[in-house]
């Protein structure tokens, strides 16, 4: 856990790095919003795409190795990005690092090994600490080391640690048998092995509370990627901070964002016990509430900066509520042996959907501005995910007790097998 911990952060820093280094890199290569948004969503297009592909590949094949080379390719593409000399070369190089933002339904598949579904949304929660304080690291980096070493030296660090951390995760992690902390087949004496089966892959498709989630994932990740890339040059160029009152006013922000991811995981595992429907319920009152403050925060006066960063902050709680519930859902409803290509299809229809939101951002701010960009786009996507959740905290009970009954079955026909042996 520590070192999957590790993993996310500084992979989510050197991801999520080029937010408060885009104006130096736009200066550097005298490009516009829109073009800078191509970059943006180059990496997410491609991102989209290896996600059924990783999905495939940890169902099939040892998770930790290929986690480990999820963590090269990380390493050696940011140098990539690193070294480019045009815009041209800049924006493939940069789509390239999409190839290891698609890694993680493997390292959640291996955790969901590790820990029983009643735990699951705390585990997820706390793991996902690491992605906003990946992005206050990252925060860090751009705001005291870019004016010193620019912004290419910055990239150079960050890709070198995925280079090292590579090594460390094919010598710590190790593999856990795929459904051994599921309750109908913990008390097995002999765990069976169970990997990707086309046939089950095909299922997913017609589980109808998945469905619904996967179409929320689709509008629903428009508001992060259109806030991840492009509130911190809203602050600069909109509102006039200063890089230290941006560090400021995002610092507490991410601070408080962070606490909610844990929150809202541990909200969902205690409605979880009392009702199935708990972690979606969760999910949908949290981004209800969360459009609701985003637009009381959009609207505050310029010069109300306090007023501004508290409001802000307020928002950011509840902007991760149902990140760990989503995932912890998908795995409620999903064999052991699918569960990667589960959240693969989950973030690859989300990213394929938002991988346009950084662009689209651009052109609305070419044409009116930033603000509107980020404030239309985000209560927009919101509102119509709180409709998807809800419809799916509906029907999701009836998907869980048919995976509940798949497993009672499948730990009764090893326990035959095992009999029989004896």
């Amino acid at each position: 856990m520590g070192v999957f911990f590790s993993f996310m952060l500084l992979h989510q820093s050197d991801k999520l790095l080029i937010g408060p280094l885009t104006t130096p890199i736009m200066n550097t290569f005298g490009i516009d919003e829109f073009q800078m948004g191509a970059v943006f969503t180059g990496a997410l297009l491609v991102g989209a795409v290896m996600y059924p592909v990783w999905g495939y590949l940890y169902d099939k094949f040892a998770r930790p190795k290929l986690l480990a080379l999820a963590s090269l390719i990380w390493g050696s593409t940011t140098w990539l990005g690193a070294i480019a000399p045009t815009y041209s070369t800049f924006l493939i190089s940069r789509a390239s690092t999409g190839i290891d933002d698609s890694s993680y339904p493997g390292l959640y598949s291996l955790v969901a090994d590790y820990f029983g579904p009643e735990l699951r949304g705390r585990v997820y929660g706390l793991l996902q600490l690491s992605q906003p304080m990946g992005y206050m690291l990252g925060l860090i980096l751009a705001t005291t080391l870019s004016g010193l070493i620019g912004w290419r030296a910055v990239f150079y660090l960050t890709g070198s640690l995925g280079i090292v951390l590579a090594g460390v995760i094919l010598l710590v992690v190790r593999d856990a048998p795929r459904g051994q902390t599921e309750p109908e087949l913990a008390d097995l004496e002999q765990m069976g092995v169970y990997k990707f089966n086309f046939h089950l892959a095909l299922g997913l498709f017609r589980k109808p509370s998945l469905l619904l989630l996967f179409a929320q994932g689709f509008v629903g990740v428009f508001p992060w990627n259109v806030i991840t890339y492009w509130f911190f040059r809203y602050l600069e160029t909109e509102r006039g901070y200063a890089s230290g009152e941006v560090l400021t006013t995002m610092g507490l922000a991410i601070l408080v964002l962070s606490a909610g991811y844990f929150v809202g995981g541990a909200l969902g595992d205690a409605l979880f016990k009392r009702t199935r429907r708990g972690r979606l319920l969760v999910s949908m009152g949290a981004v209800l509430i969360g459009a609701v403050l985003l637009s009381v925060t959009m609207g505050i006066p310029e010069d109300q900066k306090l007023v501004f960063m508290l409001m802000l902050s307020a928002t950011a709680l509840f902007m991760p509520f149902s990140s760990p519930n989503v995932v912890s859902t998908v795995y409620d409803v999903t064999l052991p042996e699918v569960r990667s290509t589960a959240l693969a299809v989950q973030y690859f229809i989300e990213n394929g959907g938002a991988a346009l939101a950084p662009l689209l951002a651009g052109y609305i701010a070419v044409r009116a501005s930033l603000g509107d960009a980020i404030l239309r786009i985000s209560v927009l996507a919101w509102v119509l995910t709180a409709g998807f959740l809800a419809v799916a905290a509906y029907l999701v009970p009836q998907d869980i007790e048919r995976l509940r009954e798949e497993l009672q079955a499948r730990a009764a026909h090893e326990r035959m097998g095992q009999s029989a042996t004896s």
